[in-house]
């Protein structure tokens, strides 16, 4: 079922990322956390992969199973790294075989030792160019990602908000937003998208900070602002694992009690394939309002 077609019946829709497993280890361990969220009935869960294109074919296989076997509305991630345009009608006439009708369509990040971003010959430079083809080639439903905090090359937010504009004129369904920590950084980011003429659904994507050496990997990898009261207090107790954890988990809850109260449409949790913080952000969200 196409993800849009959950907007017309659910004023909130609450779905879970994913990535591959990366060995057998990781495989048991990832079949286990999925056991736990498909408790939560997710409206839809999405799969990603690797820098510069890498496991992809797994998560083709991921998505296959995990709609086609365990009944989950899924959303296979697509970038344009290493994809020319021939390549990228192959796959997604692949992703339609199996019934896949969401993708979340998206630049991608450069390879590995290469500092910038390199379209493939007869390739696409840009996400809005890769939605584009695909919305003229075929019918699925697109998501695409955004940045509360500004994505890092982007010169100005308003500039940002502008690219993210052309991503819904060619085509984006609804958008799904890079983690963030600040809720007001998150309203102010929707009300210049709407000043914009973006009326799409902005989904929050939510990640709990949950150990130490997480802030500065996340900050490193999306911009993120994160409190400064919240980095103070985890780095107090970085070394009580236990206490870092809980404390990270009631700050996840109390922003996103205070974004649903405020009208997010929703919650988009990038788990990192593990499975307790975001059934216990869930349960305990469930249990004070109404999801």
């Amino acid at each position: 079922m196409k993800i849009s077609e959950f907007f017309k019946t659910q004023k909130r829709t609450f779905s879970f990322e994913f990535f591959p497993p990366k060995d057998e280890i990781s495989a048991v361990d990832f079949g286990i956390n999925v056991g736990q969220l498909l408790k939560l009935k997710p409206s839809f869960v999405s799969v990603t992969y690797g820098a510069g294109g890498t496991t992809q074919d797994r998560t083709f296989a991921l998505v296959d199973y995990l709609q086609n076997k365990i009944g989950l509305s899924c959303m296979a991630h697509y970038t344009c790294v290493n994809a020319t345009k021939d390549k990228v009608k192959r796959d997604l006439k692949y992703l339609e075989s199996i019934n896949i009708k969401n993708l979340m369509l998206l630049r991608g990040d450069p390879p590995k030792g290469q500092d910038k971003f390199i379209a493939a010959e007869n390739g696409f430079n840009h996400a809005n160019e890769l939605l584009a083809f695909a919305s003229e080639n075929f019918n699925f439903c697109h998501a695409g990602a955004c940045y509360v905090d500004k994505h890092p090359e982007a010169v100005s937010l308003e500039e940002d908000v502008m690219n993210m504009k052309k991503k819904v004129d060619a085509g984006a369904d609804f958008l799904i937003t890079q983690l963030f920590f600040e809720n007001k950084n998150y309203f102010r980011f929707v009300e210049l998208a709407r000043k914009e003429g973006i009326i799409c659904r902005i989904i929050p994507g939510i990640i709990p900070i949950t150990a130490y050496r997480q802030i500065e990997r996340f900050t490193n990898m999306s911009g993120a602002v994160i409190p400064g009261e919240l980095t103070r207090e985890i780095t107090k107790f970085k070394d009580k694992p236990e206490l870092t954890y809980k404390i990270g988990i009631d700050f996840s809850i109390e922003q996103c009690r205070e974004l649903l109260e405020n009208g997010a449409p929703g919650l988009h949790f990038y788990t990192l394939n593990k499975s307790r913080a975001a059934v216990e952000i869930f349960e305990r969200l469930s249990s004070e309002i109404q999801l």
